[in-house]
């Protein structure tokens, strides 16, 4: 479902085809994803909704690269890694995925610098380059002022700008955000959402969970699931 029947023409990031994620419950069959069908394009903005135990968070793992369908395909930039070891996927994962999390997932102990560099050490960028690149991050996000504060030393909504901050270091094809605002008051979801749509206008692509009906009209497109399926 979407907002608008346009077509679009940008080039596709990402596509699931036919995706099914099956478990087995006291030995009966369980569908937490059934022939699920969706193409991620370069500049979109997409919501993912629908009620607890829908599937949307299963969907988001599957469009992460963080789990394996069942069956069907995942081809990111028109190749198929439904099935590539973890090892290979984490690799894929760091370079192309930008992760932002309901619980921020920082380094407790860890300044705001050392949290946003933190993807850069896995990419083999060198030490110098890594401050240099976080301070930009962190300046983009409006917290030049906090490079050394720990998590402990921020409120909500800078943890979380931090978070985005972090999700943006590798510069990803594909932003993803798994309830952005659920641990943020109104007001500092409001300006979380507000920095999301202004990323989308410098041309990133955003694909968001919310369980928030009004959340997820601010999206370009809208996925709703229900019972693992697209309705």
């Amino acid at each position: 479902m979407t907002k608008s029947s346009s077509l679009n023409n940008s080039k596709t990031i990402l596509e699931l085809k036919n995706v099914s994620k099956t478990y087995f419950s006291n030995e009966d069959l369980f569908y937490a994803l059934k022939n699920v069908s969706l193409k991620i394009n370069e500049g979109d903005f997409i919501s993912i909704t629908g009620p607890s135990g829908s599937g949307k968070s299963t969907l988001m793992h599957i469009i992460g690269l963080l789990d394996n369908p069942t069956s069907g395909e995942v081809l990111l930039n028109r190749k198929n890694i439904s099935q590539l070891p973890e090892k290979q996927l984490a690799k894929i994962r760091n370079v192309t995925l930008g992760f932002v999390f309901q619980q921020f997932n920082l380094l407790a102990k860890t300044s705001s610098l050392e949290n946003v560099i933190l993807p850069l050490i896995y990419s083999d960028v060198p030490q110098k380059d890594r401050n240099q690149m976080g301070i930009k991050m962190l300046t983009k996000v409006g917290l030049q002022d906090k490079f050394k504060n720990t998590p402990s030393q921020l409120s909500g909504g800078q943890q979380q700008r931090v978070a985005i901050a972090r999700a943006l270091i590798n510069n990803p094809q594909i932003i993803l955000a798994d309830e952005p605002t659920g641990n943020l008051d109104s007001k500092s979801g409001a300006a979380v959402m507000e920095f999301l749509h202004q990323l989308n206008k410098e041309g990133r692509t955003i694909v968001f969970v919310t369980h928030d009906a009004d959340l997820a009209k601010q999206a370009k497109k809208i996925i709703v699931i229900k019972d693992g399926q697209i309705i």
